[in-house]
């Protein structure tokens, strides 16, 4: 049995209105097929919640049309905090989500019209492509892209997920993860500097080191047709001492919660990861149900506390008002979904 990272599969986001914030990334970023949506306890992430066991309900929703999903959170056991201060860009934590689009001047009519909430002004991104800033209802920040690797069209705007922003406190120091370990070997820019791009976000005046990562190998995975190439960008703030942007707060108070890949071999790739420095902070050890997909879950954290989550699939549902699911314990990790099965999940799409 060998291990391997296959790639950015989501990104976590935790809420203080569930069903709000799934209407909204529907209808901004096109996420409307869930994969699964239940309410459970998690006595997983008691090491970020301060030992106690807290109750959640979790949707993972995705765009067909390309991109990572979206593991939307909000807990049913206490009221989510937020921040208690304004998180700055260079704070320490997940930043910023990146959304790819078809046109990135539709995407931006279509925000403008819709009166999406802290709409920029378009700018460019450092390595000259077009963009502009959203956010949610809870003021998290998510940014789109013109991206490339579609795998559908389902006719709207947005696709998912490209990749997400890190706050770091030392970049060379994260490279050991981030490119090292979980494969963004590939770096597309390096930059230092003020950037116009950031001028309507809090902080974005100050002077930053931004680092894009991708990954130089083929994205693996049974969803990998859909998910395409990602990013991940780390950002080291210069000019001021960053805060965690979880501070005196816990796993499922609003905000980006944690980052999630796709691995094959999970065991293997514990005793890999205990080696390099970053042994797993909790273990699921076994399949856990979450509805009606079934999945073993580790946490790393990196260096500055960002929690990463580990998945490794074994049942995903296809159609499951029709009771079709696919067990993918055994599947070669290089080997994509067939196409029947993917355009399937068409049938779960939620429409407003």
């Amino acid at each position: 049995m060998y291990a391997r990272i296959n790639g950015l599969q989501h990104i976590g986001v935790a809420v203080s209105d569930m069903e709000l914030s799934l209407k909204f990334y529907r209808k901004f970023f096109g996420l409307d097929i869930p994969f699964f949506d239940a309410v459970a306890s998690a006595p997983l992430m008691q090491v970020y919640t301060r030992g106690e066991t807290i109750v959640k309900r979790a949707s993972m929703i995705m765009n067909l049309q390309g991109g990572c999903a979206i593991e939307v959170i909000r807990p049913t056991s206490f009221e989510p905090c937020k921040p208690s201060f304004d998180i700055a860009l260079g704070d320490l934590g997940i930043l910023i989500t990146q959304i790819k689009c078809r046109d990135i001047f539709k995407s931006y009519e279509y925000c403008k019209e819709q009166n999406a909430p802290c709409l920029s002004e378009m700018q460019k991104n450092p390595s000259g492509r077009d963009t502009f800033f959203i956010s949610d209802p809870d003021g998290n920040r998510f940014q789109y892209l013109q991206g490339k690797d579609w795998y559908s069209n389902t006719g709207h705007h947005s696709g998912g997920v490209e990749g997400c922003s890190v706050g770091v406190t030392d970049i060379e120091q994260s490279f050991g993860l981030y490119k090292n370990i979980l494969g963004f070997d590939q770096i597309v820019y390096d930059v230092t500097g003020k950037f116009d791009e950031w001028s309507s976000l809090h902080g974005g005046e100050g002077r930053f080191r931004r680092v894009l990562l991708s990954q130089s190998r083929p994205v693996g995975g049974g969803f990998a047709r859909v998910t395409g190439k990602t990013f991940i960008e780390l950002i080291q703030a210069l000019d001021r001492k960053p805060r965690y942007i979880f501070q005196d707060r816990i796993w499922a108070d609003t905000g980006f919660a944690h980052i999630g890949f796709d691995v094959k071999g999970m065991n293997v790739l514990g005793k890999e990861l205990a080696n390099s420095g970053f042994a797993f902070r909790c273990d699921s050890r076994d399949a856990l149900d979450m509805g009606t997909t079934k999945v073993h879950c580790t946490y790393i954290d990196d260096y500055d506390k960002t929690p990463i989550e580990m998945i490794e699939v074994y049942k995903v549902p296809i159609i499951e008002k029709w009771g079709i699911y696919l067990n993918v314990e055994k599947r070669d990790p290089l080997r994509p979904l067939p196409d029947f099965m993917l355009k399937a999940l068409r049938f779960s799409r939620i429409r407003d």
